[in-house]
């Protein structure tokens, strides 16, 4: 089976990367289901990646039904150990002008409801999240946008709110009272499960609109995210093609070793099915 290092969830208006040179369509089932789409592994330039539209191609998914249990289960099962999201997301602040880039370092969870843990039903398990994002990847990223002379915000807090809906005016107010940056509606519970499987993650966020809070300027339409994201997502690809190439190979970061003292299960407490259900993530840690 084909097997890459690095994986990318592709948002809203990227459901291919077509400077990916030979393709292998890889389809997966997995314990938790299966991925929204078959994953895509290529070569972008002379480094193995794996592929995932996060809606599925044709964006069929939204953002509460995409699997992302099996989605990050699949990545780790191809080999990937770091993970470049991208995500669209509304400004909340006036600085992040639309079609600016951002790179987020925290989050606030605001959804309800989507499974987002993988250590449930016979295994235990408590990660550090402080830092939600990886470092590394986070200042690689920043700097391959800046590379593009595309304005770029290096950190800021991303609310991830439930959806599809988008905010009330209340709703984008309260948040830009708690001093957010941006919001969106997919970075978790990716960014926990990616932190639980040990993998590196780090989001770069189109910024498409003002959200609904301000006064000047309409409020968010799918037609105004669609415009902007044909911008964004040209842009993006170019921030990747820089990026990857620069990732290391060995990581030292606290992501590869996020389980170290997070299982708190006895070993001989552990169901049979619990113990087979997570091999992939626990590796040596269970018989």
């Amino acid at each position: 089976m084909a097997n890459a290092r690095i994986g990318v969830i592709g948002g809203t208006g990227l459901y291919q990367m077509p400077d990916l040179k030979g393709l292998e369509e890889v389809n997966l089932t997995t314990p938790f289901g299966p991925p929204s789409d078959a994953l895509l592994v290529g070569k972008l330039e002379g480094v193995s990646v794996a592929f995932l539209p996060r809606h599925g191609r044709g964006h069929r998914l939204n953002p509460t039904e995409v699997p992302s249990k099996a989605n990050i289960y699949a990545l780790k099962s191809l080999g990937v150990e770091q993970i470049i999201s991208i995500s669209a997301v509304g400004s909340l602040q006036e600085p992040i002008k639309p079609l600016d880039l951002v790179v987020p370092d925290q989050l606030i969870d605001r959804t309800r409801g989507r499974p987002s843990t993988f250590f449930e039903n016979g295994i235990v398990a408590h990660v550090s999240f402080a830092e939600p994002f990886c470092p590394v990847m986070r200042g690689l990223l920043v700097e391959g946008v800046k590379e593009t002379k595309t304005i770029v915000h290096d950190g800021g807090t991303y609310v991830v709110m439930e959806g599809p809906p988008f905010s009330t005016i209340a709703e984008s107010k309260l948040y830009r009272s708690w001093g957010a940056s941006i919001i969106g509606m997919t970075a978790l519970p990716e960014a926990k499960l990616a932190r639980e499987a040990e993998m590196c993650y780090a989001t770069l966020a189109c910024a498409t609109d003002y959200d609904v809070w301000h006064d000047d300027h309409d409020s968010v339409t799918v037609e105004m995210i669609m415009a902007n994201l044909q911008h964004n997502v040209a842009v993006a690809q170019d921030a990747l093609r820089r990026v990857v190439t620069r990732l290391p190979t060995h990581r030292e970061c606290g992501c590869a070793t996020a389980l170290t003292n997070a299982v708190i299960t006895s070993p001989d407490a552990m169901t049979p099915s619990a113990k087979y259900r997570l091999k992939l993530l626990l590796g040596n840690r269970v018989n």
